[in-house]
């Protein structure tokens, strides 16, 4: 592995992502003392969902950044860039929900709300731009267990991106009779947690490298195959709560995933158990 360590240099993007898991909890607390519904249009459950989750998303990209290779230069536009995106986010989400105005797609709001969820549609294409070019990048320079694991955390948040679009378009997250982009939204973002940890520990043990990417490879296939499974099921406009075919194959393919997670531990805490008792050999 390379010798760049996890969220090195990203102080201003864990700053960024500590905003998020701030205002969430401050929205969590108004929930409680006052409901989650502000005429005509807000909804803080929805704006507490947001923050919780760009916060994550924002907290990963921090952790992921320094192994992009980039020189500081590039580093640091996409840093900016990324934290620009994030508050002009932040901002809006917040101030349109406590207003009662949905920040998107209001139906109640003035011309100046229009323009601002206008804004706030340039600002996502801006992150999803941000998140193709790490991509590509992530896919040009030399690969670990490590590297594939945010290769395929990546070709997962292009398929949640795909899925907001289409919710863009639509302008709401339900299709069909029964079908809810949002989860196939949020299950592909969490890829750079659900992917990136396992890849992490698998490259830190001292496993060989052929082990270490065999596994990350299933583990990658098997979360991107269920991926694609929920996103069928999806666009047949039904619930991937059914208990039919699609859903069922998806809860496979995370099962296989799950069993790579929990072998990335394993492998893990038996290098730590090593280190342990070369320690204590020493002493």
């Amino acid at each position: 592995m390379s010798n760049h360590r996890l969220f090195e240099g990203e102080k201003w993007l864990i700053v960024t992502s500590m905003i998020g898991f701030l205002l969430a909890a401050t929205i969590a607390v108004v929930i409680l003392a006052r409901g989650p519904i502000v005429w005509p249009e807000g909804n803080l459950q929805d704006a507490f969902s947001f923050h919780a989750a760009i916060g994550i998303f924002f907290l990963s990209v921090a952790a992921i950044l320094p192994f992009t290779e980039y020189k500081e230069r590039k580093r640091k536009i996409v840093r900016w860039m990324f934290i620009a995106g994030a508050l002009y986010a932040y901002g809006v989400e917040t101030v349109q929900h406590f207003r009662g105005i949905n920040p998107r797609f209001s139906r109640e709001g003035s011309v100046i709300d229009l323009v601002a969820g206008a804004l706030f549609g340039v600002v996502s294409l801006l992150l999803i731009l941000l998140g193709l070019i790490l991509t590509v990048r992530f896919f040009r320079i030399k690969s670990n267990s490590f590297i594939l694991a945010i290769r395929y955390a990546f070709l997962s948040v292009l398929i949640a991106n795909m899925a907001g679009l289409v919710m863009s378009l639509l302008q709401g997250r339900h299709i069909g009779d029964t079908g809810n982009l949002i989860v196939l939204h949020g299950i592909g973002y969490h890829a750079l947690q659900t992917l990136l940890i396992p890849g992490w520990l698998l490259q830190q043990s001292q496993a060989s490298s052929r082990f270490k990417k065999g596994w990350t490879h299933i583990g990658g296939i098997a979360w991107m195959s269920a991926i694609v499974l929920i996103g069928l099921q999806t666009g047949m406009g039904r619930s991937v709560f059914e208990l039919t075919i699609l859903p069922v194959l998806a809860a496979v393919m995370l099962l296989v995933w799950f069993g790579m997670t929990v072998l990335s531990f394993v492998v893990f805490l038996g290098k730590m158990k090593e280190r342990m008792d070369r320690k204590h050999l020493f002493y």
